[in-house]
């Protein structure tokens, strides 16, 4: 060990989290100082903002992924992306902080497009912060599922022409220019909101086909990049059991079979029509030939639906797409998934259907015949996490055109939403319980927009707003306070 960890290693005011922090990121090296571990303060009259000590505790496990000085811009970027409003270009966080003056404003930049960081250890840094305050124990529930970033231009490299998921529908086909990202993300309740949260805490950028045959690429099927994603956060997670739930794209008997190797649970739709097999009857003493992999063809669900034998069973699912209870009928089964050419899997499957006939009849299946398919309706909360890092995050505001900002800033804007709720963890309950009500909304339980909130509220009262107690020590803001509180108030949009 260098003397310079050493001296960490004995400073008093770092924590035992931030030692484990330290041997994560064991092969960077760190050069920062004392006062930056203890969350010390910059002088008032500083252009720099200030880090609160609630929340030096959270955000200074990243700070042994950086060299010291890029840490002090990167700490830059992420108060401004906390407090900035409209767009999450690197210049509105500039003006946000009070340094719309700063002629070093490439420094800012580079710590996008050159610093040397690596955004997957700050992915598993995260994932491990969320699991402590979130799910210390007990089954993980992972949700996986991609979204489009609208971008054009001939410097995003990577993008690629797809079906946009939300402004198509079943008998209107819409496409949309873009980047495709791959998020994997904890369901988890949260106590202050009294539902689940989707939190993102790795994200992979998945190139378009024509990106990969001009650079001489093996193009990788969706599929692919979700396997090696989910196998990511398995070596992350050893020891804990893991659930996955996923939409129909995944529902493949390559991605299935890869995971199930690797002890984990998929959860996800099932095609009426697929190929369902009785298992395998048992080898009989000296049977000649390869060994049966499945016995007698099952009755497709489409008919299973339809036929009047079938017995169903009236359940109460709670949370029902992030909404009510809801009454639906089901019948479950277990069978044997197969295709030519492609693994075997034993899976459990459900046919779902609403007795007031609101939602057409689905199938769900399970790669556990344990495990409860409920947990399928939680994968509502991916989608409404992406539409809350749209609204309030600046997701697709970002301007970056190199090809490393490109890769490293949307993961950061989506993780920005797990590193919002672990700062709202640290608030009182109070402070964290607060919702925006009027005389024509009311709002029983806070949602995102209120932590957010919550959260900017708490650091614009550390930056100069708390009052003192004794009258006669009023203090005025310091420059870089005022300029930022302009930029807030004049340039919302």
């Amino acid at each position: 060990m260098s003397r310079q960890r050493q001296k960490f290693a004995t400073a008093p005011l770092l924590s035992q989290a931030l030692i484990s922090t330290l041997a994560i990121c064991g092969v960077i090296e760190w050069r920062s100082d004392l006062a930056v571990m203890a969350g010390v303060s910059p002088p008032r009259d500083a252009a720099m903002p200030v880090l609160p000590s609630r929340f030096a505790t959270v955000i200074l496990h990243f700070a042994p992924l950086f060299y010291h000085r890029s840490w002090r811009h990167a700490e830059v970027l992420l108060i401004g992306a906390i407090l900035a409003p409209g767009t999450r270009t690197v210049a509105s966080l500039l003006r946000i902080c009070g340094l719309m003056r700063e002629r070093h404003f490439v420094n800012y930049h580079r710590v996008l497009n050159r610093a040397a960081w690596s955004p997957l250890l700050a992915s598993r840094l995260l994932l491990r912060l969320l699991i402590e305050t979130f799910a210390p124990n007990g089954p993980v529930v992972l949700g996986l599922d991609d979204t489009i970033e609208r971008r054009r231009g001939k410097r995003i490299a990577a993008k690629g022409i797809y079906r946009d998921p939300v402004r198509s529908s079943h008998g209107h086909f819409v496409k949309a220019s873009g980047l495709r990202w791959l998020s994997v993300m904890l369901l988890v309740p949260i106590p202050w909101a009294e539902r689940i949260w989707a939190l993102p805490f790795l994200t992979a950028l998945a190139p378009s086909e024509r990106h990969n045959l001009e650079h001489g690429r093996r193009h990788k099927k969706l599929t692919e990049w979700g396997r090696q994603v989910v196998l990511q956060a398995r070596r992350w997670l050893p020891g804990r059991d893991l659930v996955l739930v996923a939409d129909s794209s995944f529902a493949a008997l390559d991605f299935l079979a890869a995971l199930v190797c690797h002890g984990v649970v998929c959860i996800t739709r099932l095609r009426l029509d697929a190929a369902l097999y009785d298992p395998a009857p048992p080898r009989l003493p000296g049977t000649v030939g390869r060994p049966r992999t499945k016995g007698e063809r099952l009755p497709s669900l489409s008919k299973v639906l339809i036929d009047a034998g079938t017995i169903w069973q009236h359940a109460l699912v709670p949370g029902w797409y992030g909404g009510g209870e809801r009454a639906v009928d089901l019948c479950s089964g277990t069978a044997v998934w197969r295709h030519a050419g492609l693994p075997i899997v034993p899976i459990r499957w459900v046919l779902v259907r609403d007795p007031l006939g609101r939602f057409n009849p689905q199938a769900l299946l399970c790669t556990d015949p344990n495990q409860d398919l409920r947990w399928f309706v939680q994968r509502w909360q991916l989608e409404t996490t992406f539409q809350q890092t749209r609204a309030h995050l600046g997701v697709e505001t970002q301007r970056q055109w190199s090809d490393l900002a490109i890769a490293r800033t949307t993961p950061c804007l989506l993780g920005l939403f797990s590193l919002m709720t672990l700062l709202a963890a640290q608030l009182s309950p109070k402070a964290r319980g607060a919702v925006m009500s009027a005389a024509w909304y009311h709002k029983r339980r806070p949602t995102f927009s209120d932590t957010l909130a919550a959260v900017r509220r708490h650091f614009w009262q550390e930056h100069g707003f708390a009052m003192s107690r004794h009258p006669g020590k009023a203090k005025k803001l310091r420059p870089a306070l005022q300029e930022g509180i302009t930029y807030a108030l004049c340039h919302a949009a």
